[in-house]
């Protein structure tokens, strides 16, 4: 069984899919409120996985990214940007350890031209990239029992954030809570993950991406799409916030921009967590504008909320967000509270 049709087989637990994406399991606005309030089960299919192999692989990848690929020691995650040479970013990647080798999640629409990307900087290196999206299943667990339910599944938990674990059915890795909820992501090989997924669906309501999304825009943690490559220096996105830059390893491509942006003080534009009182669903990219019309910003990623709404993650100007309203396509953009503060 591959990935593609571990997603195709939940087609008999009524599983919408769109663009190789579980959309929903027939009730999306009831999936979206459960997530708010209780134990959720979700497929994670829509993000790409890269793994990096070879007796380089490290010291390649470390030429590439933003942050210390070398913390990386199969017990934790991070993330980090890979840029272009003007620093501005072309994906986020949730990078981990496993075994011998690094896995790079990403926005699965990005991970064709970011491995042909990657590749080409391979040169002599002994490096192997490939694509294990279809080797590995993906899924989302998030509520308040859901590490209790974990626990007749797997030996160990991890229990910090970006913790992870490595065990014979899976990999669990642990991500931020929202508000009282626990939230754990889990990798396992085809044969493992329906038993997994079966026992953990029992007490579970199952909801799809846009949920997870929603998730993800709650935590704070931005994305990088077709739409949005190479508009942000990754300070924009709150990566430095977020643990996604060192700047005491050597150097990457775009290197010099990011580290000038932290020594100058230069970071005038941060991501806010948004709230949209539209019936018309704002994309990634869309622009975001103050009072005068001027163009202040821009949406980096967005998802449905439970007030017929939606809520986003907007990258903007520091000073429009201080001074006066803004606006989306004429609606009053209202800004909400990040689960971590820029002077962290």
């Amino acid at each position: 069984m591959t990935a593609t049709e571990w997603q195709t087989s939940l087609t008999t637990q009524d599983a919408v899919i769109e663009n190789s994406a579980v959309m929903h399991f027939g009730e999306p606005a009831k999936e979206l409120l459960a997530t708010t309030k209780t134990n959720v089960l979700c497929d994670l299919s829509h993000l790409g996985l890269l793994e990096i192999a070879g007796p380089d692989a490290v010291n390649f990848l470390q030429g590439q990214v933003t942050n210390d690929v070398k913390l990386l020691v199969g017990n934790n995650a991070h993330y980090t940007a890979y840029c272009n040479p003007k620093g501005r970013m072309l994906v986020l990647f949730l990078a981990f350890a496993h075994y011998d080798h690094l896995h790079l999640q990403l926005n699965r629409e990005l991970l064709e031209p970011i491995m042909k990307r990657l590749k080409m900087y391979v040169i002599r290196s002994k490096v192997e990239i490939k694509d294990v999206s279809e080797d590995i299943i993906k899924f989302g667990i998030n509520g308040p029992e859901s590490a209790s339910m974990l626990v007749p599944v797997f030996a160990k938990l991890p229990n910090q954030d970006y913790e992870l674990v490595t065990l014979e059915n899976g990999t669990i890795l642990k991500l931020p809570s929202i508000g009282n909820n626990t939230r754990f992501e889990i990798f396992a090989n085809t044969t493992n993950a329906p038993t997994i997924w079966n026992a953990l669906k029992a007490n579970c309501k199952l909801v799809g991406k846009p949920c997870w999304d929603w998730l993800e825009i709650q935590a704070g943690i931005p994305d990088i799409s077709l739409k949005t490559q190479e508009q942000f220096v990754p300070q924009m996105l709150n990566l430095d916030i977020l643990n996604g830059i060192s700047f005491k390893k050597g150097c990457y491509t775009g290197q010099e921009i990011v580290a000038r942006t932290h020594y100058l003080g230069n970071v005038k534009r941060r991501t806010y967590l948004a709230e949209i009182a539209s019936i018309q669903a704002p994309q990634a990219s869309d622009k975001i504008v103050d009072s005068t019309k001027n163009e202040v910003g821009q949406v980096v990623r967005v998802a449905a909320n439970t007030s017929n709404g939606f809520d986003a993650l907007i990258e903007m100007r520091i000073d429009a967000q201080q001074t006066g309203n803004v606006y989306w396509n004429n609606t009053l953009v209202s800004v909400n509270p990040l689960p971590y503060s820029f002077e962290a």
